[in-house]
């Protein structure tokens, strides 16, 4: 029983569970951002490109000619599909610059807070007998 009440005291501690919140929300912005690049900025590539899909570019290492990633998988040629990873590191510059971003906000309100004047401190212990003899005497 011990076992299962220190997991769960490990489970519950604030780390862990920003941990899981982090996670979670990475995956659905990478979901954000695939779409981002597959759906927006690849057909403007591949626009520019002559009309070419960004995602079939590649070339055969078997030195045979294909129309199409598909025709050549099917056919069982040996391919370097490189639009995949053109697409792979966009979407990594995309979330990079995303997260460079967010981390220079959050620098920023933790300035902030550090910059905020402390509340002045009240007289000390010895000040307040000192206030508190000189004001007997004066009676």
């Amino acid at each position: 029983m011990a076992f299962f009440k220190d997991f769960k005291a490990f489970l519950m501690k604030g780390d862990i569970v920003a941990l899981a919140t982090a996670v979670i929300i990475g995956g659905a912005f990478n979901k954000i951002v695939g779409s981002l690049v597959k759906d927006v900025i690849m057909p403007v590539i591949g626009v520019l490109m002559g009309g070419k899909n960004v995602n079939n570019l590649f070339f055969s290492l078997d030195g045979g000619e294909y129309d199409t990633v598909e025709a050549a998988v099917e056919a069982g040629g040996a391919i370097m599909t490189y639009g995949n990873f053109l697409q792979a590191v966009i979407d990594f510059i995309i979330i990079g610059f995303v997260i460079y971003w967010l981390l220079k906000g959050y620098e920023k309100t933790k300035k902030k807070e550090e910059a905020k004047p402390a509340a002045p401190k009240g007289p000390t212990q010895e000040e307040l007998l000192i206030e508190i003899r000189d004001e007997l005497r004066k009676k």
